[in-house]
């Protein structure tokens, strides 16, 4: 399967937006195109222009041998005996979606293209995020890969064509769309320099109460000890999340000088791609969905609490810090979902800590059937061997007293007669 990729341009993270690969093959440069959409956005879905797409085409479900080691990390299923997301809508603010994919067919409700180029997904980067959060369970029928709020609908709101771009107003147009769409949940799994119109689109997400998740961004080995904050990730009211091998460590991709919130997953994930599947992938930008699926199960539990309170409920719920850069600590569905949390509380106060913790669904334990039987030959032995010593305390000492002679059986009086 297709190994991990880097943003061609990287090292200048302070001058181009770039989604946020891990470092781990060059990639050819891709500039955006300066095309901008009008600045009244369509409120529904865009047919896409014609333009030459070659979709990335994706390994089969049978090149997945294993339950991906993510998901048994997380265990959002048990998450899922509550909430699986129903009536939430995620955007993804990324490189498009391909709506073809069986595990993303029909999610998508809406889409936008920023790029000027088409909403269909010739990068596959967006694709893989979508995935992560929105992946139909289809195991029955052979994928072990499932995402992790697999009801809730999505919002395509494209901004690179490519791994990089110069134009750095296409992320945050693409972010204002998305919030003033419906999103309740957005995306970003990319990381860009600070800039007026990026710090005003996420004002304005927050303004319609849309919780914006985002990658810490990815450092090189030539960026070591010349790392730079990413945003939005930076920015006060964003969750930002960092990435964990399999381990539970910060990987050394992860950007540290971005101010982190939580960790999730972000080495050797696999995720939809094209038709099909892709391995091997590590970045931030593959813990953040799992952040993403998250708080959009915990918005559908609890519809009532802001943007904020689900951020302080995904932090205080959180299995606590690692390390350097790993904030919170890894992020917990279950507990996030169902712990009883004041909703005013804030992470770090005082009492700012689940109250009885999260309401577990145990499974119950298989029967071990020749256990059960070993056990239930010794009882009925034991049982045996205490009845045995009964009639012999009875019936001994009786026929002591007779030496053993047999007794006369004496009829009552009125069969004497």
């Amino acid at each position: 399967m297709r190994e991990g990729r880097i943003a061609a341009g990287a090292a200048s993270l302070a001058l181009t937006s770039v989604l946020a690969f891990a470092p781990a093959v060059a990639a050819a440069p891709g500039a955006l195109p300066q095309a901008a959409p009008t600045s009244r956005q369509p409120a529904k879905p865009q047919r896409a222009p014609a333009a030459k797409c070659n979709k990335p085409i994706g390994q089969p479900a049978s090149a997945i041998t294993v339950e991906p080691w993510a998901q048994r990390r997380l265990d959002f299923e048990e998450a899922w005996r509550i909430t699986r997301g129903r009536g939430v809508t995620v955007a993804v603010v990324d490189s498009g979606i391909n709506t073809d994919h069986p595990q993303l067919k029909g999610k998508v409700a809406g889409a936008y293209d920023a790029s000027g180029t088409t909403p269909d997904d010739c990068l596959g980067h967006g694709t893989e995020v979508a995935g992560i959060i929105a992946g139909t369970d289809m195991r029955s029928r052979n994928v072990p890969f499932v995402g992790v709020a697999p009801q809730v609908r999505l919002l395509n709101a494209k901004f690179a064509s490519g791994e990089n771009t110069v134009d750095n107003s296409l992320l945050a147009k693409a972010i204002t769309w998305a919030a003033e769409h419906g999103a309740k949940v957005i995306n970003v799994s990319s990381a860009a320099p600070d800039t007026p119109a990026l710090r005003a689109a996420v004002k304005t997400a927050q303004r319609h109460d849309a919780l914006i998740v985002a990658a810490a961004g990815n450092v090189t080995e030539q960026q070591r000890g010349k790392e730079s904050a990413a945003y939005p990730a930076s920015y006060q009211g964003v969750l930002s999340v960092a990435a964990v091998d399999e381990a539970g460590t910060i990987t050394g991709f992860s950007n540290i000088k971005s101010r982190i919130d939580v960790s999730a997953p972000g080495e050797n994930v696999i995720s939809t791609l094209g038709d099909g599947y892709a391995g091997g992938l590590q970045g931030t930008s593959f813990g953040a969905p799992y952040a993403a699926g998250v708080a959009a199960l915990v918005r559908a539990r609890q519809p009532n609490l802001t943007y904020q309170q689900v951020i302080n409920r995904i932090l205080i719920t959180a299995e606590g810090g690692n390390g350097r850069g790993s904030g919170h600590g890894m992020i917990s569905p279950l507990q996030a979902v169902s712990a009883l949390v004041d909703p005013n509380a804030t992470p770090g106060a005082a009492g700012a800590r689940p109250l009885g913790g999260a309401v577990r669904f145990p499974k119950p334990e298989p029967v071990d059937h020749r256990s059960r039987g070993i056990a239930l030959a010794v009882a009925g032995g034991a049982v045996a061997v205490a009845l045995a010593v009964a009639f012999a305390g009875a019936i001994i000492p009786l026929g002591r007293r007779r030496r053993w002679r047999p007794g006369r059986a004496v009829l009552p009086a009125e069969e004497r007669d």
